[in-house]
C-alpha cells in the first residue's frame, strides 16, 4: 500500500508527527511521545529551531563538549566541539595539553580566496568568445555593484573574473571563473547572487554583440554556483619541539617515537587506503568545531578531500619532519568559514561557542579549526604508534556500551573501576555486567520472591 501523501508541508507539526507515527511505527503513541520529548520547553527557542529547515518534527541533539588548554599563536583557548564520537574531545584535550607545555600551536592563514563559476555552452570559436569577454568584462563588475557594495565596505568583494575554455573535456563548454574575498562571512549567498547576475549580463551582452552570428548569440547558461573547492583559501597549523621533548608517557624513547611517527605520516602520504582514515581523524577535530560554530561541515569536508587529491592521488593532509633535532608536525587545509551570517547569529549555542572562542574573525576561526584538526591527528598517531588506538578509544566508549546494556548507576561505577585495568570490548563489558547481575543480592531477592 502506498504511503505517499499530498500537502505534507502544509500540515502542522503535530499533524506531521501524527501521520508519521501512524504510518511508520508499530507503536504510534510511543513514537509520537519520543519525538515530542525532544522539543524545547522554551516555545520561542523551539520555533527558532523549527524555522531553520523544512518539515521539522523534533530536535536531534549532539553533545557539545569542550577541549581546554589550547595555546594558539600565544593565546589560550578552550575549544567547543559538537560531536557524537567517543574519545574525540578527550584526544584533542590531551594533545592540547601536551603541546601547550612545548610552546603551543602556530597557525597562519595563507590565503582567503573563494571561487564561483558560471558554466555555459557557446557554439562558436574560443577566439571570438575571448574577444567578446574582454569587451564585456567591466560590465560584470558594474552590474553587480548593488550586490557587492556592502562587502566592498568591509574590504571584500569580487577579486577577478576569467574566461576558461573547457571544450577539450566537453564540446562547447566554457566557464566564467570568478574569485572572491568574503571577509568574515562564508559568503555562499553573496557569491551565488553575483554569479546569477553574471549569467544575466552574459546572455544580454551576447545577444547585443555585433560580432556574433545569430547562433553564437544564443549562449546557454547551464548553471551558476559557488565551488566548495577552495584551494586558495588555505590555513596552515603546526607544532614543533626538540625530539628530546617527545616524551609521550608510553615507555617509548623519544627518538624511536619520532621515527615511528614520521613513518606513519609517510605511509598516509603514499597509501590512499591509510590516507582516508588518517584524514578522517583530522576531520574528527575540524568537523566538531565547524558544527559548534555554525558553519557548513559538508562543504568543508568536500573541499578538504578534494584538496587531498589535488596531485592526482589521495594523500595525507598532514606532514612531519625532523631537522637539526627539531620535530615539526603540520597541515595545510582549505577552510571557507564565516563568523557572521547564517546560524552564527541565530543559534544560541553557536553564538555561545563564538563568544567562548573570544568572538574570532574568519581568519582566526580558520586557525582555531585547523589546529583542532592537527591536535586530533597528533593524538591518533600518538596512540597508533605506541599503545594502539583501541585502548584509549574503547575506554571512552565504555559508557556508551553500559548505556546500551541499561546498566544501573551502581553497575556503571563498578564497571568503570573494573575496566581501569582491563581491556574494554563490547563482549567483555557484557560479560562483566552479566556477572554483576548474577551475584547482585537485590537480583537474587527478586528472583526468590518471584
Amino acid at each position: 500500500m502506498s504511503k505517499a501523501i499530498s500537502g505534507f508541508s502544509k500540515l502542522s507539526k503535530e499533524e506531521k508527527i501524527g501521520w508519521i507515527a501512524n504510518e511508520y511505527f508499530s507503536n504510534p503513541e510511543a513514537a509520537a511521545a519520543l519525538l515530542k520529548k525532544y522539543w524545547n520547553a522554551d516555545a520561542a527557542l523551539q520555533q527558532l529551531h523549527d524555522e531553520f529547515i523544512e518539515n521539522t518534527i523534533t530536535n536531534f541533539y549532539l553533545p557539545l563538549g569542550v577541549a581546554p588548554n589550547f595555546t594558539i599563536n600565544g593565546r589560550d583557548y578552550i575549544i567547543p566541539m559538537a560531536t557524537e564520537e567517543s574519545s574525540v574531545v578527550a584526544a584533542a584535550a590531551k594533545a592540547a595539553k601536551f603541546w601547550s607545555a612545548r610552546g603551543g600551536f602556530k597557525a597562519t592563514v595563507i590565503n582567503t580566496e573563494k571561487i564561483g563559476q558560471v558554466h555555459f555552452i557557446f557554439n562558436g570559436t574560443s577566439e571570438k568568445l575571448q574577444a567578446f569577454f574582454d569587451t564585456v568584462k567591466p560590465k560584470f563588475f558594474e552590474g553587480t555593484q548593488s550586490i557587492t557594495a556592502n562587502m566592498q565596505k568591509r574590504g571584500g568583494g569580487i577579486l577577478d573574473i576569467t574566461l576558461r575554455d573547457k571544450t577539450a573535456e566537453l564540446h562547447g563548454y566554457y566557464q566564467l571563473h570568478a574569485t572572491f574575498d568574503t571577509k568574515n562571512s562564508m559568503g555562499a549567498n553573496f557569491i551565488n547572487s553575483c554569479l546569477e547576475q553574471f549569467s544575466r549580463i552574459l546572455k544580454e551582452e551576447a545577444l547585443a554583440y555585433a560580432e556574433f552570428t545569430e547562433t553564437e548569440k544564443q549562449v546557454q547558461v547551464v548553471m551558476s554556483i559557488l565551488s566548495n573547492y577552495v584551494p586558495n583559501c588555505i590555513v596552515r597549523a603546526e607544532a614543533s619541539c626538540p625530539v628530546a621533548e617527545l616524551n609521550v608517557d608510553s615507555g617509548i624513547d623519544p627518538q624511536e617515537f619520532a621515527s615511528k611517527f614520521l613513518t606513519a605520516v609517510r605511509i598516509a602520504e603514499i597509501e590512499p587506503y591509510r590516507a582516508v582514515t588518517h584524514n578522517k581523524g583530522i576531520m574528527n577535530g575540524i568537523d566538531a568545531v565547524v558544527v559548534a560554530t555554525g558553519n557548513d561541515f559538508r562543504a568543508v569536508e568536500a573541499g578538504v578531500h578534494a584538496y587531498a587529491s589535488r596531485n592526482g592521488q589521495y594523500g595525507s593532509l598532514s606532514h612531519a619532519k625532523v631537522e637539526n633535532g627539531i620535530f615539526t608536525f603540520w597541515l595545510e587545509v582549505p577552510l571557507a568559514l564565516g563568523t557572521v551570517g547564517g546560524l552564527t547569529s541565530l543559534h544560541p549555542l553557536v553564538k555561545l561557542s563564538h563568544e567562548m572562542l573570544g568572538n574570532p574573525n574568519a581568519d582566526e576561526l580558520m586557525q582555531i579549526v585547523a589546529v583542532a584538526g592537527l591536535a586530533q591527528n597528533f593524538a591518533a598517531l600518538r596512540s597508533l604508534t605506541t599503545t594502539g588506538i583501541q585502548q584509549g578509544h574503547m575506554k571512552m566508549h565504555l559508557m556508551n556500551i553500559l548505556n546500551q546494556l541499561h546498566a544501573t548507576e551502581n553497575e556503571k561505577l563498578e564497571a568503570v573501576k573494573h575496566f581501569q585495568n582491563n581491556n574494554v570490548s563490547h563482549s567483555a563489558v557484557h560479560s562483566y555486567i552479566d556477572q554483576l547481575r548474577k551475584f547482585d543480592p537485590t537480583t537474587i531477592e527478586k528472583d526468590f520472591l518471584q
